[in-house]
């Protein structure tokens, strides 16, 4: 894909090597790359600081795969925000220059731009994602804070693809309720798994 008429900076609120905390590539080290601004602005998101693209550095392609590419995983992680606000079309053509592996976290409100090895699409229900995004979804996991949310996840279960890994997740500020929660359903529809952010429990970004 050639991509010379695209603008070739994005707004860059951090960039870190560390290990993904929560889904189905838990456990992985890998490169993150958080770019700024969201229309979606989840009331319990730990990242609000990534909303306003004025708190966000432009950097060019060039330089943010080149530093991707100088950790030992060749996984790097393209999150947000809600990073499908940019066309992403330019990083992920560098980084696969470089023989990584890219993957993408949006709640799939925008349409895809670039390719990608794993989406993990996570839908919020106050801003729905589009069917597009829940068709190419590698990853489904849902947010779960209240009974009232498995309605939701069932509803994008339906629209994602046959082979879509179905994952539910606590959320964080009530993570003791919506965990039992979780358990209890799942024992009952085993299609679906169970993530935790990992990474607030050991303590690490």
């Amino acid at each position: 894909m050639q991509t010379n008429n695209i603008p070739q900076t994005l707004p860059i609120i951090e960039e870190f090597y560390s290990i993904q905390g929560e889904g189905i590539n838990s456990g992985s080290a890998a490169y993150f790359v958080r770019l700024a601004g969201c229309d979606v602005k989840c009331p319990w998101c730990d990242t609000k600081q990534s909303w306003n693209e004025n708190n966000a550095k432009l950097c060019s392609v060039d330089e943010i795969a080149a530093r991707a590419a100088a950790n030992p995983s060749p996984n790097v992680v393209i999150t947000g925000g809600e990073p499908l606000m940019h066309n992403l079309a330019p990083l992920c053509e560098r980084l696969e220059q470089k023989c990584l592996s890219v993957w993408l976290e949006t709640s799939g409100t925008h349409h895809i731009t670039g390719s990608f090895d794993w989406i993990c699409l996570s839908p919020k229900k106050h801003h729905p994602p589009l069917d597009e995004v829940l068709e190419q979804a590698n990853e489904l996991k849902v947010v779960i804070s209240s009974a009232d949310d498995f309605a939701f996840a069932e509803q994008c279960a339906a629209k994602a693809a046959a082979e879509c890994v179905l994952v539910l997740q606590p959320e964080w500020d009530n993570r003791k309720q919506s965990t039992q929660l979780i358990f209890d359903y799942v024992l009952k529809h085993p299609v679906w798994k169970v993530s935790t952010q990992m990474h607030k429990y050991i303590g690490v970004r």
